[in-house]
């Protein structure tokens, strides 16, 4: 505890207790609760943070001082954000804010108040901003890096990572529908299409399928060359988890249906691709050699979900469903046979949609 000093509450937590904060909602939600009980008439507050992200440039949290709540907003545009937060606050009441350091992403701490802020007032949320910038200074820090793990591991294998699962070795076993998806003659593609032109279909291809896995609570878990693998993690029943992933690969040959249109359009070729849902159990986790790790899946029902996909361009199927799924979905399935897979000691009973 901070001796030798008759600080303020809010300014004695900022000193003492601020850097346990583990995240900026929580950060913001008990600041603002000190401040309220230390006697400034807050409406609410904002903290915005510059993040490293490919698509996200700020993140914004927001509290609410009559519920305590606290809700985010990600911006998407680049360039200064010191005012990202400022509308949504003075919708609530007159505004005060301080950038915390000089640098153009400096973070950004904004309060809102119930009427306007006496001069008072005004200086002791001066002296809070000044205080909060060594906190704010190691959030920053932390919440850049969670962006990046994010960006190249996704966000259940980052959040794991950044609670310390380092060790080589160390895992979990989950249960999961497993989607793995791989375009068609990339090989024969790429020795004709220039490299640039080529890594931009990669991408289109790409922002399909994994758009299409995060928008129904799937993760990437690995690019592969042109080929991806997905989990949708068993957190409530099997048929959920299953029935997403459903969802997820009707979303994506929407969505390059669309891409291939506008193909068409330009008198590019059309893009096909090949996908295969399983449903079972994986070893999540730490891979690699002694100062190389692989955070990623392992396991039989990894083996047998990308061996199914292999046999969609012998079956000329776009999608392919595994017998553990089909039982787990109420979505219509058309029977597809057992079939030997390479490397898989059972035959696996095979199931298709109708229009795949």
């Amino acid at each position: 505890m901070t001796r030798g000093m008759d600080l303020p509450a809010p300014l004695a937590w900022l000193v003492d207790e601020a850097n346990d904060a583990r995240a900026p909602d929580q950060f913001l939600a008990e600041l603002g609760a000190k401040l309220l009980a230390d006697g400034l008439p807050l409406a609410g507050g904002a903290l915005t943070l510059a993040v490293p992200h490919p698509i996200i440039a700020h993140r914004t949290w927001m509290w609410r001082a009559e519920t305590g709540a606290v809700i985010e907003a990600l911006g998407f545009a680049s360039g200064p954000f010191s005012q990202a937060g400022h509308k949504w606050l003075a919708e609530l009441g007159p505004v005060h804010s301080n950038t915390i350091g000089s640098a153009a992403e400096s973070p950004v701490l904004g309060w809102a108040g119930n009427r306007g802020f006496t001069a008072d007032e005004t200086a002791r949320l001066n002296e809070v901003a000044r205080f909060a910038a060594a906190p704010l200074a190691a959030l920053t820090a932390r919440a850049a890096l969670g962006a990046l793990l994010e960006a190249y591991l996704g966000r259940r294998s980052a959040a794991r990572v950044l609670a310390g699962a380092l060790r080589r070795g160390t895992g979990e076993t989950i249960r999961a529908a497993l989607l793995f998806a791989d375009l068609r003659d990339f090989t024969v593609m790429s020795e004709a299409t220039e490299p640039a032109v080529m890594i931009a279909v990669l991408d289109a291809w790409f922002d399909r399928v994994a758009g299409a896995v995060h928008a129904f609570g799937g993760e990437v878990l690995k690019f592969i060359g042109d080929g991806m693998l997905a989990i949708f993690p068993v957190t409530g029943t099997p048929s959920e988890a299953c029935e997403a992933a459903l969802r997820a690969v009707a979303a994506a040959r929407a969505g390059m249906a669309h891409l291939n249109a506008g193909r068409q359009q330009q008198g590019l070729p059309t893009l096909s691709f090949g996908a295969a849902l399983h449903l079972g159990e994986i070893l999540w986790g730490n891979i690699g050699s002694s100062d190389r790790l692989d955070f990623t899946a392992i396991g039989p029902a990894v083996n047998l979900v990308s061996r199914l996909e292999g046999l969609c361009k012998l079956l000329g199927r776009s999608v392919l469903i595994s017998g553990a799924v089909a039982a787990e979905t109420k979505t219509p399935l058309v029977p597809f046979g057992n079939h030997e897979l390479r490397g898989i000691a059972a035959p696996c009973a095979v199931f298709t949609l109708p229009d795949a």
